[in-house]
């Protein structure tokens, strides 16, 4: 008999947070406030190390920069993390859990926090648009099969 699988988001946490603003005050005054809307820039990747008991950390590790021209208005650095339990999978549904269910459970948490980071230092609240981990997972699987071949 096959043992039953286990599925459970143990705890949330966030492990690391930077939040820079390197122009300050002169971006809230002046020339500076009239400009235009700024480029974003989002970078995201998740990684995970195996905890004792079938538990797993997970990371989702995200940063947003903001610059208008080459003047940056504000830089992000988050590390979302969560504990999972996962027990009674194969090694292949274990690794799609990893990549697609954990950082779409991280995510929502993650984006709340950089909108509330972003706002408290004095911009317009940024929402990040939702992330289709799936895709990113089906992805980053097609590439090393190349890679391998």
């Amino acid at each position: 008999t096959t043992a039953p699988t286990q599925f459970a988001l143990q705890k949330i946490y966030i492990s690391d947070l930077s939040f820079e603003v390197p122009n300050t005050p002169n971006i809230f005054i002046g020339a500076d406030a009239d400009q235009p809307a700024p480029d974003i820039q989002l970078n995201i990747k998740n990684s995970h190390a195996d905890l004792p008991g079938d538990n797993c950390a997970v990371i989702l590790h995200l940063s947003v920069r903001a610059t208008i021209k080459d003047r940056t208005l504000f830089m992000v650095e988050l590390e979302q993390a969560g504990i999972f339990l996962i027990k009674g999978y194969s090694t292949e549904e274990r690794r799609a859990l990893l990549g697609t269910y954990c950082p779409s459970a991280l995510f929502p948490y993650a984006r709340e926090t950089i909108s509330s980071i972003i706002g408290k230092g004095g911009f317009p609240a940024m929402l990040l648009q939702p992330i289709n981990f799936d895709a990113l997972f089906s992805q980053a699987i097609q590439k090393q099969t190349a890679q391998a071949s």
